[in-house]
């Protein structure tokens, strides 16, 4: 079999075959750079394992060579151990091995994540951060990721906690007392640069003996990774102060920083200090040393390797992330991993139709079937890509089916520096439409190469790519489409010619709007989906929605309009009509061969379209019965019946409306997950979507359900996807960012900076550090880049039983607390705090062993407690099954509140409420709704904490439920029943919020100070309030682009704007360890003035 590609991709595997295949010298992205105590050797990160190489360079030694990813390697103080962290068990857990290599031994077990990062002064411990448990009387708020610092034994055993506070990087000092460590204080991407705000990280030391906490950095900027001078009176760290980051020091008691290095354009990383007083560090991907008041020194080094991995692995394919029927419907088209496949329908036979490192998508067949119609990224060397439109033709004429087809041919259908995909052929083969720069519709006419505009790009915005919607009619005159109105962002259901001389004509005109609009009944209805009878959110974005029909002629709504009875006597006489008009013609013409009716059905002619759009919004009919979460609608050819998928419960299912009957019934229940892409075959008998990956379709002659067997595998170079995903983010930036000078950054500049870096990178792990450098480069919120992991068969999940511990060296573990409706709160059983658990299904729970390893896996299976009460000296057994850790941390964030709601109480005497918005969303809105106006009514003012909000889109709900003025009372018959507005709070407020606010918590207490409705309490909010999309890749990685900016009445964006307190109040890490909340103390002085 011979396919015939237009593109391959040798160049940049050839690349990465030589660079995997030769020593390399002076290699790039070298990482987690640690030099040893004597200054004579230093390791450091590259590929995903730990090497060594001398101080002066030369030959560097791999010291693990596992396939998982091993990094940020801390030595001890004596020089003979390396501590690491590794994903070996599906989480980052903490290793030890000798300095000079050596089977590994694995210290941490718990599945959240643990990082080391110092010995103990006598290389007994490891200092390690890591999520488990904070302190019980600790009072910040339980976010995941903000963990705590723990030291566990060299040899192995029990970790116990250090601090409870979020103590990143932390380092002992020489006498082993005194803890130096960055703070984390929200949710920031860590490799964002130029950042100046509340948010970014500062220096500050733990006195381990008074348990005192002291700040020694006040820069705006970033601070970060402080390690101590030899005798202690020093602490070297990084910092943006200089403008990128530096090396800089400090007294250890605090003082003026004074710079070290002076390296430009690009961040210093990783900083280490041996005892001779050399420092280390990693500045563009290469490993350096200085001397304080020396130059630095570049270290050379050469790694020999074959490389890890195979430059191409095969990989299977059996689910599409899109997909299209074919006109015969014998085979499907989709995309899986950004690649073109082909499927038979009847066997699954599947053929793979492209070939190369970047992504294709938006697939469609044309008219005749012979031709798949797609859109390709292609890079062009250097001066990189854009998104053209390309075919694959089945060449021979024997030929009629892709999946066996032995001949195929690609070929460019437009290639332009502009962005062009989202790709349909018009119905009679002629013309191609598609999207110029996301939201311009155009029209090119295949046989003069014409192009021209049917719907301007200013009539759409795209948030993310693939949310357009436009359809052909199908006598090709017209489109159905998606547009907004001027200076609204409400999308409307339109109707255009496809010449493109005329304004669109607004089918819908609704303020609820309308969406995926489709051609119905041969072209004589529009089916589209609206939520204007949908139960909506109380507050925020979302709403169930409806499937609707517009008509286009009067003739069709009065046909649809018909009683059971009506239409069956109006289908008898089109019949009869029918069959005088094919007897007619069989006399005429005599008879015709099968193959020849055949060849005549798909060269039939479509009559042109006729409408009679006077009074077309009154021939407006809602199709579903129910409103519902709706993913797709289809009406029938006769306008009898309407299949759609809905969700009311747990997922989508596939249902069917009967039309004359009022009859609702599912044709196929699918449990969990989505479902989407709802299209009935040509011949309207077959109803084809896709759910969770699978594409499968419903007879509704044969009443079954099937799926289509893909069944293929594909060649991954995986080392030219990377090289494609760079390129492609890079551009997404640059077409997406909110603001089109990209707030002055040369963006040119760092993608050839970053680039060069790509050969060297073998894992998406590095990969996605790569693009999060890159990003960070734009000092923008919502940006950053993610990798969702390795994939670990049985990978460690921790269990929990909804318990916290005493902070004890065991053996056992003592119960500090009980959650409330933890497993262990059931009738019968007796475990209070200070019992201990002896032991777990048998197994004595011993003090030289990581308790977690007591709970891997276990989560919702039966599990056997033995109890011990010390103040009774009785022993017992309990049956409970634990639960997950995100299970537990909601009980965690309850039992948060709890104490918040308390404290305030107390404060206050009872005379304020306090509600927390956890999410700025429905869900927490109908919280503080539900509490503000029940468990609150009588109480004087509400207390209303922001704190470690992530956001969402509420800022407006919330402000103006907040801003009730009274102007009205209700009084039936001298009874006071209550005022207008009664569904707002009419009484003060006060807002709370921290560093660690994000997204719409920043717009919303700048809404809250916009409308004057009280004082805003705490710390600085970092200017973040812009709408992000994150866009997920093929390779599971995600991406940020900060979209759509907001602009205040002053005429400024609230990106980088900090807002500032009206009362400012910090939280001293040593009180707030403790349980006190200076801000809830401030925030009920404030609102009780």
């Amino acid at each position: 079999m011979t396919t015939t590609m237009k593109r391959s991709a040798l160049s940049p595997l050839f690349v990465i075959l030589a660079l995997g295949t030769i020593a390399q010298q002076d290699p790039l992205w070298l990482r987690n750079a640690a030099i040893s105590p004597d200054g004579r050797t230093i390791a450091f990160c590259y590929q995903g394992d730990i090497w060594r190489v001398p101080v002066e360079g030369g030959d560097a030694v791999p010291l693990t060579t596992n396939d998982a990813y091993d990094y940020a390697p801390v030595w001890s103080h004596d020089g003979r151990t390396i501590a690491f962290a590794s994903a070996r068990y599906g989480g980052s857990d903490v290793f030890v091995m000798g300095s000079l290599g050596g089977v590994p031994t694995r210290l941490t077990y718990h599945s959240n994540g643990e990082i080391p990062s110092d010995f103990s002064t006598d290389d007994q411990h490891v200092l390690f951060y890591g999520t488990r448990q904070d302190d019980p009387g600790h009072q910040l708020f339980p976010v995941a990721g903000f963990g705590e610092l723990y030291s566990v034994p060299v040899k192995g055993g029990r970790p116990v906690q250090v601090s409870t506070i979020a103590m990143q990087t932390a380092r002992y000092d020489p006498t082993g007392k005194v803890i130096a460590y960055q703070d984390r204080k929200g949710y920031e991407d860590p490799l964002r640069k130029h950042h100046t705000s509340s948010v970014t990280r500062d220096i500050w030391t733990y006195d381990t003996g008074s348990r005192t906490y002291r700040q020694l950095t006040s820069f705006s900027g970033e601070d970060r990774n402080p390690i101590w001078s030899k005798d202690g009176s020093t602490i070297y760290y990084l910092s943006e102060e200089s403008g990128s980051y530096n090396v800089h020091k400090m007294p250890a008691s605090g003082g003026p920083s004074v710079q070290v290095s002076r390296m430009t354009d690009h961040p210093v990383r990783y900083l280490s200090m041996s005892n001779t007083g050399v420092l280390c560090f990693s500045f563009r991907g290469e490993l350096y040393t200085l001397i304080d008041g020396g130059e630095p020194k570049k270290v050379s080094v050469r790694i020999n390797t074959d490389g890890r991995y195979n430059p191409d692995k095969i990989i299977s394919v059996n689910n599409a992330s899109e997909y299209e029927v074919s006109p015969n419907g014998k085979e499907i088209v989709f995309v899986q991993r950004g690649e073109v496949f082909v499927s038979s329908i009847a066997e699954g036979t599947t053929r793979r139709i492209t070939n190369t490192p970047e992504q294709e998508r938006n697939v469609s067949f044309s008219p005749d079937g012979r031709t798949i119609l797609y859109a390709s990224e292609r890079m062009n060397g250097d001066v990189g890509g854009s998104w053209d439109l390309y075919t694959t033709t089945i060449t021979r004429k024997e030929e009629k089916y892709f999946f066996n087809a032995t001949v195929l041919k690609e070929e460019p259908l437009l290639t332009t520096a502009a962005e062009e995909f989202q790709p349909f052929f018009s119905p009679d083969g002629k013309e191609v439409a598609y999207l110029e720069e996301r939201t311009t519709l155009k029209v090119l006419n295949i046989a003069s190469k014409q192009t021209r505009i049917v719907v301007p790009g200013d009539k759409n915005y795209s948030y993310s790519d693939g949310d357009q919607w436009y359809q052909w009619s199908p006598d090709s005159k017209w489109f159905v489409v998606n547009f907004l109105n001027d200076n609204q962002w409400i999308g409307q259901v339109g109707l255009v010619k496809a010449t493109g001389t005329e304004p669109i004509i607004n089918l819908t005109r609704s303020g609820y709007g309308g969406y995926g609009p489709q051609w119905a009944m041969e072209g004589k209805a529009i089916v589209y989906m609206s939520d204007r009878d949908g139960l909506k959110n109380h507050a925020s974005w979302g709403s169930q929605g409806d499937a609707y029909a517009i008509f286009l002629t009067q003739e069709a709504y009065d046909k649809y309009k018909m009683s059971k009875e009506e239409a069956e006597l109006a289908k008898e006489d089109d019949e009869k009509n029918d069959e005088e008009k094919e007897g007619e013609g069989k006399k005429k013409d005599g008879k015709k061969d099968d193959k020849k009716n055949e060849e005549e059905d798909l060269d039939k002619k479509v009559e042109p379209l006729v409408f009679d759009l006077e009074g077309v919004q009154e021939r407006r009919a809602r199709l579903t019965p129910n409103s519902s979460y709706l993913s797709g609608a289809v009406l029938s050819n006769d306008g009898e019946k309407v299949w759609y998928l809905a969700a009311f419960e747990k997922g989508t299912d596939l249902w069917q409306y009967e039309v004359r009957t009022r009859e609702t019934k599912i044709l196929n229940k699918m449990g969990d997950g989505w479902a989407g892409g709802l299209m009935l075959d040509k011949e309207g008998k077959k109803l084809f979507y896709i759910a969770n990956g699978t594409v499968s379709y419903y007879d509704t002659d044969k009443s079954e359900n099937k799926s289509v067997g893909i069944n293929g595998e594909m060649v991954l170079n995986e080392g030219a996807e990377r090289a494609y995903i760079y390129e492609h983010i890079w551009r997404q930036v640059k077409k997406k960012f909110y603001r089109v000078d990209l707030q002055g950054v040369d963006w040119d500049k760092y993608k050839a900076e970053y680039k060069r870096y790509l050969p060297y990178i073998n894992n998406n792990h590095d990969m996605a550090e790569l693009c999060s450098e890159l990003l960070g480069e734009l000092n923008a919120s919502h940006t950053g880049a993610g990798y969702g992991g390795d994939e670990v068969p049985n990978a460690d999940e921790t269990a929990c039983l909804g318990l916290l511990y005493t902070n004890e060296p065991g053996p056992g573990l003592r119960i500090a607390e009980v959650l409330e409706n933890g497993p262990v709160i059931k009738k019968g059983s007796k475990i209070k705090a200070g019992h201990v658990i002896e032991n777990i299904d048998g197994d004595t729970i011993a003090s030289d062993v990581d308790p977690a390893r007591y709970f891997n896996r276990k989560a919702g299976k039966p599990m056997l407690l033995g109890m011990f009460d010390p103040k009774t000296k009785t022993r017992w057994t309990e049956t409970v099954k634990p639960i997950t850790a995100w299970e537990e941390s909601q009980l965690l964030y309850k039992r948060w509140v709890e104490r918040c709601r308390h404290l305030v109480d107390s404060l206050s005497g009872g005379q304020l409420g306090y509600v927390h918005v956890r999410g700025m969303d429905d869900g927490s809105f109908r919280v503080v709704f539900e509490e503000a106006l029940g468990r609150y009514n009588n109480k004087k003012g509400l207390v209303v904490d922001t704190r470690f909000n992530g956001g969402g889109w509420l800022h407006d709900d919330l402000a103006t439920f907040l801003n009730g003025k009274t102007y009205m009372r209700m009084e039936p018959r001298g009874q006071m029943l209550g005022t207008e507005p009664q569904f707002k709070w009419q009484k003060p407020s006060v807002v709370v919020m921290s560093e660690g606010n994000y997204s719409d918590a920043h717009m919303f207490p700048v809404t809250y100070r916009a409308m004057g409705i009280g004082k805003l309490v705490g710390m600085p909010v970092a200017g973040t309030g812009t709408a992000v999309w994150w866009e997920g890749l093929q390779n599971n990685m995600w991406f940020g682009i900060p979209q759509v900016g907001m602009i205040d009445n002053n005429g400024n964006y609230l990106e980088n704007q900090q807002l500032d307190p009206d009362v400012r109040q910090p939280l001293d890490p040593g009180a707030v360890s403790q349980g006190r909340d200076q801000q809830l103390e401030e925030a009920v002085k404030v609102l009780l003035k």
